[in-house]
C-alpha cells in the first residue's frame, strides 16, 4: 500500500480508514512544510509585536483577560496539564489513529502556526504506532481539547501510550520507538489540542463503516426480494425517474444490478409490503445521509480550524470560531435517523419472511412444520436490537450546559453524535445478518427458483457461514458468525 502524502487537501474517509486500520504510512509534501514555516514566522512576528494572541500570551476560556509572560514553553505544558480532564474507557486504537491523522491533515492545511518539529513528531508517532491512551469522555464538541490533551502530553513524554500492544509510560514508548519527546514552542500546546480531531477522525471511520453496511443492506434486500418472490417492477428506472428523490435512483440501480437476469421471475403478488416495495426510497434516503456525513467530515479533515488562525498569505493572526462543528454534528444526527429508518425496514422484512407464511413460504421458514419454532424466536431478538437502535437515534446535539463562566455557552456534542451513530451501525449490521439468514432460508424453500448471478453469490456467501435450517437449532450462534463476517470485512459475496 502506497503512503498517504499530505498536501493540505484531498484527504478522504477512505484514507483515514486505511491509516487507522490498515497501518498505511503517512508522508508530507514539501509544500506543506513551506506553508507551516511561513505561518510560524507570521505567528512569531505577531507575538514579538506585542499583539494579544489567544493561548500564546493570554489565558484560555474565562482566563482570556489574563496576560501571560515568562517561559512560553512552560505555559504550553501548563495548558496541556490543566486540560487533561478526560475520563472513562480508553478509545479504541483505530479511533486514536484516526484522530492523529485528522490532526496532521488539519495542520497540513496551514493556519495553526505549529512548529515543524512538533508536526513531524506527530507524524513520526503515528507511523511508529505510538498512540496516546485517550479516555473517551470529556469533549462537548467545542473542539475536543480535553481529549486531545492526552495526545499533546504523549508527544512531550508525559502520560501513557499504547505501543506494540502494551500500555506503558509515554516516555518509554517513545524511547522504544526511537522517538524523542518534543519541546513546545509558543502556541504549540494549544495547536495540538484546539481541534475537533476526535470528532473528525471517528466520524471518518463511522462514515466509511456506514457505506460498507449500506452495501450489505442492499445485498440483503435483494436476497429478500428473491426469497419472498417480490414484484421486481418496483425497480423500473422509469418509476425512479418519475420521483427522483435523494439517492433513490442510485439505490434502485444497485438493486437492479444484483437482481439482473435475462427475464425476471413471475412475482407472487401485485404489490408487496412497504418495507419491500419502497426499498429504493428508504435506501436512497440513507445514501444521501451518508454522503452528507462524508462531506461534513472531509471538510473538517482538509480545513484550517484553529483558534487563533494564522493567515500566512496576509501576515496576520485572527481569533476564530472555526473549531465549532454544528454541521458535523447535524450530519451525524441525520445519519443516525436515516440508519434507524433503514434498520426498521430491515426488521420489518425479517418479520415478513419469518411470519405465518407469505407468498407460499412455510410458516416460520421451518421445513418440518408442526411444533417447530423455526425462525420465529429470532423476532424477539430483532425487536430488541431495533429498540436499541431507536434509543440511540435520539438527538444529543442540543444537550449542553454553559461552561467556563458562560464563555462557552454553546456546544455541538459532535463526539457523542458520532459515537452513538457508530454504535447504531454495529447494531444495524446484526439486523442485516438476520435478514440475510432468513432470505437465504426462503430461497432454499422456494421450489424451482433460479437466482440471478448477483443474488446467487450473496446466497453462497451466507451458506458458507450458515447451514440451511432443517430442524430447530441455536440460530443465535449462526447470526453471530454472520455478523462477525459483516463487521470485520471478511464478508465477500
Amino acid at each position: 500500500m502506497s503512503a498517504l502524502v499530505l498536501t493540505g487537501r484531498g484527504v478522504s474517509i477512505e484514507d483515514v480508514a486505511a491509516v487507522a486500520r490498515a497501518g498505511r504510512r503517512v508522508e508530507v509534501a514539501p509544500a506543506v512544510m513551506e506553508r507551516l514555516d511561513r505561518a510560524r514566522k507570521v505567528l512569531d512576528r505577531a507575538a514579538a509585536s506585542g499583539q494579544p494572541i489567544y493561548g500564546l500570551n493570554t489565558g484560555l476560556g474565562a482566563n482570556l483577560g489574563t496576560s501571560v509572560s515568562g517561559d512560553a514553553s512552560a505555559f504550553q505544558h501548563q495548558l496541556l496539564e490543566g486540560r487533561s480532564g478526560a475520563v472513562g474507557d480508553a478509545l479504541p486504537q483505530d479511533i486514536v489513529r484516526a484522530t492523529m491523522l485528522a490532526r496532521t491533515a488539519m495542520f497540513s492545511a496551514g493556519g495553526s502556526g505549529i512548529s515543524s518539529e512538533v508536526f513531524l513528531a506527530l507524524i513520526g508517532a503515528l507511523n511508529a504506532g505510538v498512540h496516546p491512551v485517550m479516555p473517551s469522555l470529556g469533549s462537548i464538541g467545542d473542539s475536543d481539547l480535553v481529549l486531545m490533551a492526552t495526545l499533546g502530553r504523549m508527544l512531550t513524554g508525559d502520560g501513557e501510550a499504547d505501543f506494540q500492544g502494551r500500555r506503558m509510560p509515554a516516555a518509554k514508548a517513545l524511547a522504544m520507538a526511537r522517538l524523542a519527546p518534543v519541546s513546545l514552542a509558543p502556541k504549540d500546546g494549544l495547536s495540538l489540542i484546539s481541534a475537533s480531531a476526535v470528532s473528525a477522525g471517528s466520524g471518518a471511520l463511522a462514515a466509511a463503516d456506514a457505506l460498507s453496511a449500506f452495501a450489505q443492506q442492499q445485498q440483503a434486500g435483494a436476497l429478500t426480494i428473491e426469497g419472498i418472490g417480490a414484484n421486481q417492477t418496483i425497480l423500473d428506472p422509469r418509476l425512479q425517474a418519475a420521483r427522483p428523490a435523494a439517492g433513490q435512483q442510485q439505490a434502485a440501480q444497485g438493486l437492479r444490478d444484483l437482481l439482473a437476469r435475462d427475464k425476471a421471475p413471475t412475482p407472487a403478488t401485485l404489490q408487496d409490503p412497504l418495507s419491500i416495495r419502497c426499498m429504493p426510497s428508504i435506501h436512497g434516503a440513507l445514501l444521501q445521509a451518508i454522503d452528507q456525513a462524508r462531506q461534513a467530515v472531509e471538510i473538517e479533515l482538509n480545513a484550517a480550524a484553529d483558534n487563533p488562525l494564522v493567515l500566512g498569505d496576509d501576515d496576520t493572526v485572527l481569533s476564530t470560531g472555526n473549531f465549532h462543528t454544528p454541521s458535523l454534528s447535524l450530519a451525524f444526527e441525520t445519519l443516525s435517523l436515516a440508519i434507524a429508518q433503514c434498520a426498521a425496514a430491515c426488521a420489518a422484512r425479517f418479520l415478513q419472511l419469518t411470519g405465518s407464511g407469505r407468498n407460499g413460504l412455510p410458516k416460520y421458514l421451518s421445513p418440518v412444520g408442526g411444533a417447530s419454532a423455526g425462525f420465529v424466536p429470532l423476532q424477539k431478538t430483532v425487536s430488541a436490537i431495533l429498540a436499541a437502535i431507536r434509543h440511540r437515534a435520539n438527538p444529543v446535539m442540543l444537550d449542553f450546559l454553559q461552561v467556563s463562566e458562560g464563555v462557552e455557552d454553546h456546544a455541538t456534542q459532535a463526539p457523542l453524535a458520532v459515537s452513538k451513530c457508530a454504535d447504531m451501525i454495529a447494531l444495524w449490521q446484526r439486523l442485516i445478518a438476520f435478514e440475510l439468514m432468513a432470505a437465504a432460508q426462503a430461497v432454499d424453500l422456494r421450489d424451482g427458483l433460479t437466482l440471478a448471478s448477483g443474488t446467487a453469490g450473496i446466497h453462497a456467501a451466507v451458506r458458507a457461514l450458515v447451514a440451511p435450517l432443517r430442524e430447530d437449532r441455536a440460530l443465535g450462534i449462526d447470526a453471530e458468525a454472520l455478523y462477525a463476517a459483516l463487521a470485520t470485512g471478511t464478508w465477500l459475496p
